[in-house]
């Protein structure tokens, strides 16, 4: 379990810049292997991101947008989408130095214990070569369907005694 506090807040525009470099945290590996000069990095993640969170706004504007802070200071972020059929964890991303200390197993366990109590499912979407794939698969989540790159994944009360 996470040894310092952790809360949320709501993202704010002065948000962005912390959001940007979370996302591309995110992808620091994949961009080594490129080779590519920094410039060109940085400008392909800033299209990628904006292009992420246009998506995301399409898909699900009523999603409510955290920041996750340790201390006071952001170290990740929660993007919830809440439906009467089902709650959807959008997004779920924490810097590197911030993973692998359970802050995002609470949360998620948190969203687990929202939905035993409405008797809804937790839902997600996620890449099958993501590392957190494992980590779903530990908390209950099964594959519902999917394709060669992403797997749909829930988590259903009905299914499991936490």
């Amino acid at each position: 379990m996470a040894e310092t506090p952790t809360s949320l807040r709501r993202a704010r525009d002065e948000d962005e810049p912390f959001l940007f470099d979370l996302y591309a945290s995110t992808r620091s590996e994949e961009t080594a292997a490129w080779n590519w000069p920094a410039a060109q990095v940085a400008a392909f993640l800033k299209l990628q991101f904006a292009a992420q969170r246009a998506s995301y706004a399409m898909t699900y504007p009523t999603a409510e947008h955290s920041v996750i802070l340790e201390d006071g200071r952001p170290i990740g972020r929660l993007l919830v989408n809440r439906s009467a059929a089902a709650i959807c964890l959008v997004d779920i991303s924490l810097l590197t130095g911030s993973r692998g200390h359970g802050i995002g197993s609470a949360l998620i366990r948190q969203l687990m214990q929202e939905c035993s109590a409405a008797g809804s499912k937790l839902t997600l979407q996620v890449l099958c070569t993501n590392p957190a794939r494992a980590l779903y698969l530990r908390l209950g989540f099964r594959r519902v369907q999917g394709d060669a790159m992403y797997d749909q994944m829930q988590w259903s009360p009905e299914n499991h005694s936490e």
